[in-house]
């Protein structure tokens, strides 16, 4: 069974401005954000049946609710992110303290090397994807990859609405690639044609893509999107996945949704 570190949204809201998506007059409807975010827990145990593991929420840090930048955890060790912008900079010593009370070797890397943890990396087994430029530092990639011994490919993000890889790419565990071609440069659109064949890849349409088709979650066969992805939906069911769809309007106005919401941890 897969574990994934979720925080329940009671201070999620829009309180800056540090993506093209957040919008101080976008105000969120807290009631229905705290709705959908539990009906996606709902399916994550009951229908995907994956275990979770929450941690506690604070006031003041509306985007702690956003787990996948907690870091990225590989076997018992953690790698703390490194924010680039200064409102989401208190979330690091929570997250750090929530993975040492758990028993997590925590790694950080040095000051102004900036890396968002699990919106920024993903992969397959054998090799990962790293994105850069909206927040992550490219030099970050080679430390990881040499202390966690595995092969990391730069993709630089080049459409500020996709500042995180999480949002324009998702690897299956099948070996399929649900990504948006147009969010990252030539050489990234090359490098991912190189790693991953055609006939594995998905080229999700730029209206999906907005609807966060790509920021879904993977676990075995059952893979967790927002509503709104027909087309999506259509291609993973003719590779063997069973969909779940959720409502996450909500957190879409702050620039997340479903995969956003969640940190894997083993």
């Amino acid at each position: 069974m897969s574990r994934l570190l979720v925080c329940p949204p009671d201070f999620f809201g829009i309180e800056y401005e540090i993506n093209p998506w957040m919008r101080l007059s976008n105000r969120v409807d807290h009631e229905r954000a705290v709705r959908q975010w539990h009906e996606l827990m709902r399916v994550l145990e009951q229908e995907v049946g994956v275990a979770l593991e929450r941690m506690s929420p604070l006031q003041g840090l509306p985007d702690l609710v956003f787990t996948a930048n907690a870091g990225v955890v590989v076997g018992r060790t953690a790698v703390v992110s490194r924010f680039r912008y200064p409102e989401r900079r208190r979330e690091e010593a929570h997250f750090e303290q929530w993975f040492r009370e758990h028993g997590y070797d925590v790694m950080r890397t040095e000051e102004g090397l900036y890396f968002e943890g699990a919106g920024d990396l993903l992969g397959f087994p054998d090799y990962w994807f790293g994105g850069y430029r909206q927040r992550s530092d490219i030099r970050v990639f080679p430390i990881l990859s040499e202390r966690f011994h595995r092969e990391i490919i730069p993709l630089e993000l080049v459409d500020s609405r996709f500042y995180h890889l999480d949002t324009c790419l998702c690897p299956l565990s099948g070996g399929e690639l649900l990504y948006f071609p147009e969010a990252f440069d030539s050489y990234g659109q090359m490098a991912i044609a190189e790693r991953v064949s055609d006939g594995l890849r998905l080229a999700v349409s730029e209206d999906e893509a907005l609807k966060f088709a790509c920021n879904a979650i993977c676990i075995g066969k059952h893979i967790v999107l927002p509503v709104g992805c027909p087309a999506t939906q259509a291609w993973l069911h003719t590779r063997g996945y069973d969909t779940h769809t959720v409502h996450l309007d909500e957190f879409m106005k702050s620039g997340g949704s479903a995969k956003c919401l969640t940190l894997a941890l083993d």
